[in-house]
């Protein structure tokens, strides 16, 4: 069993009655404490070793981005009085001592543990185990936190259902994206950050492809603010450093970056919300391509992304699969627009059962701002005007190990998305574009028209070749008749079975 996954498993049996909603916060503060103590306790030790070095000079801290954690927060402290009647008040205090000398986590903290409802066994026993997990004080042991705090964030998205669908990406969905878009420079954008899974993978994405963090700059908005807390903690982990907004009206009423352009923008927007202030937007400037009906959000989250591209920007937005063919509201004479107005450059289906706790199917919209130009890994790519690439990745994925209903992409079934995206845009890496029956289609504005302008991709990439079957019709009959008799006699045996255990309780 995986570190994580034994490091779950052993928080998991300390629940108890508390709801994961509220134990979230719990755990993955005392993972963020742990990581800030133990980078700042690897430099403090190693100015300790240095002659002349000061450990206490916060500045030395400041210069390699490393938080500066006081005495009584640090994890050695609070370790040793794990066992006292106090020890939910000394985390909460930590938590705000560290937020006072770091300007930057100003309220990104919880500060959940003194609370009478938080059991204090089961506080110590967590400060216990992270205790116990071993570090060397390389930089992978950093690594090693940011994978746990991913994987306590997709378990609780996991446990919580619905509600923690709506904080969390999963995964695949990101990775496609991320992909797809290739953020490697420039600035980054969501409006609807969650716990800010699509900036670590974009991070990821660069240390894949021998970049630099200092090359993108990160901008994010989230409404929920327990959430923002999350992902501000989230990127501190890794050394992201993010300028991040929070306003209870949310991105679509009160935009924190209303001037702003971005070169990429990524996001996972709440589908279908009927309760997003429209009746009071109706007139914004946002809507180039129409006014985004009052009762659905969808494409008011699209004119708004569209809006803050760059010249040169690109966006992936997850969207419900009925954005692609919804025709009230006049949502069809939006698609119309964005279409004509050369704002869509692909569209994918995704498989079902991808996200937590919501079978809605899901699609991804790849928005341009000028699809006559672009750059990607510095070249150019070709004119795409007149074209929308359509890619139909429903029959992909498989069930996740242990999982009876979620599923996710495979490393290859995403990268063979992003090829054919990239292979289309004129990409000379990803060799010549060629349509697959069954899987992409680039069509022309024409054969859009002719669909009345619905962008489901199954109506533009039609059926793939049938699977050779080389079994003669004779033998596959009596082969399917013998297993069709095996659960016939399966089925009367269980029938037997349940009517003696009934009478037996008679």
């Amino acid at each position: 069993m995986s570190i994580e996954k034994t490091l779950f498993a052993a928080a998991d049996k300390m629940w108890g009655t508390m709801d994961p909603g509220e134990y979230k916060h719990v755990a993955l503060g005392l993972i963020f404490l742990r990581y800030v103590s133990e980078a700042f306790q690897r430099l403090h030790d190693r100015l300790s070793a240095e002659p002349h070095s000061d450990p206490e000079d916060r500045d030395e801290y400041l210069a390699e981005n490393i938080f500066w954690v006081p005495e009584k927060a640090r994890w050695s402290f609070l370790a040793k009085n794990a066992k006292a009647s106090t020890i939910g008040v000394m985390i909460d205090d930590a938590m705000r001592a560290i937020e006072a000398e770091n300007p930057s986590l100003k309220g990104a903290l919880p500060k959940v543990y003194g609370k009478e409802s938080v059991d204090r066994g089961m506080l110590s026993g967590l400060v216990d185990l992270f205790t116990n997990l071993k570090l060397t004080g390389a930089a992978s042991d950093f690594d090693l936190i940011g994978r746990v705090y991913e994987y306590f964030i997709t378990e609780f998205a996991s446990a919580e259902g619905k509600r923690g669908g709506e904080f969390y990406t999963p995964k695949s969905v990101v990775d496609t994206l991320i992909e797809m878009l290739e953020p490697t420079h420039g600035r980054v954008y969501d409006p609807c950050c969650g716990t800010g899974g699509f900036f670590v993978q974009s991070e990821r994405f660069i240390a894949a492809h021998q970049g630099q963090k200092q090359d993108i700059a990160i901008y994010g908005q989230e409404r929920n603010h327990t959430t923002f807390g999350l992902a501000r903690m989230n990127l501190a982990i890794r050394g992201i450093f993010a300028d991040i907004q929070w306003n209870s009206e949310g991105t679509l009423l009160r935009d924190a970056f209303p001037d702003e352009r971005f070169d990429f923008i990524l996001a996972n927007p709440p589908f279908n919300i009927s309760d997003w202030s429209g009746d009071i937007l109706r007139e914004d400037a946002r809507w180039k391509f129409g006014a985004p009906p009052v009762g659905n959000a969808n494409f008011a989250w699209i004119q708004h992304i569209h809006a803050h591209l760059s010249q040169k920007g690109v966006a992936g937005v997850v969207m419900a699969n009925g954005s692609m063919s919804s025709m009230s509201g006049g949502e069809g004479d939006i698609r119309r627009a964005l279409v004509l107005g050369e704002a869509v450059d692909c569209m994918v289906a995704l498989p079902g059962q991808l996200f937590y706790g919501t079978q809605i199917p899901a699609c991804l919209w790849i928005l341009a701002r000028d699809k006559s130009n672009g750059i990607a890994r510095n070249a150019n790519l070709r004119d795409r005007r007149g074209e929308v690439l359509f890619i139909d990745a429903r029959k992909m994925g498989a069930l996740v190990p242990g999982s009876r209903k979620q599923k996710e992409l495979s490393e290859g079934e995403v990268a063979r998305i992003a090829r054919a995206y990239h292979a289309w845009r004129g990409e000379a890496e990803a060799g010549d574009y060629a349509d697959e029956p069954g899987f992409c289609k680039a069509a022309t504005l024409a054969e859009i028209e002719k669909h009345n302008f619905v962008l489901t991709p199954g109506r533009y990439v039609g059926a793939g070749a049938a699977e050779e079957d080389d079994e003669a019709f004779d033998e596959k009959f009596e082969r399917l008749l013998g297993v069709l008799r095996e659960q016939f006699a399966e089925g009367r045996r269980l029938e037997a079975e349940i009517e003696a255990r009934l009478g037996g309780l008679v």
